[in-house]
């Protein structure tokens, strides 16, 4: 079984100036994860990317992780 929030977070620490300031937080209901990413304050752009292309990169990954364990997971980014 994968460890979904593991996943993100090394997603998340690869693409950011401040790893040490990434944090995320999983809420689990019956079938369905939700993770709420928080980023330092200057590297949200680099999150979301231009046109929010990198966070729909980053949720495309986590559905297809999330598949193989048959879950859903929607990916929030925090301001």
């Amino acid at each position: 079984m994968l460890n979904l929030k593991e996943i993100l977070l090394d997603i998340a620490r690869a693409i950011v100036d401040h790893p040490e300031d990434v944090v995320v937080v999983e809420q689990e209901n019956q079938d369905e994860i939700t993770l709420v990413l928080s980023v330092h304050a200057d590297d949200m752009g680099m999150v979301i990317g231009r046109h929010g292309r990198i966070a729909k990169a980053i949720r495309s990954v986590m559905k297809a992780a999330a598949g193989t364990c048959g879950k859903k997971v929607n990916v929030e980014i925090k301001d």
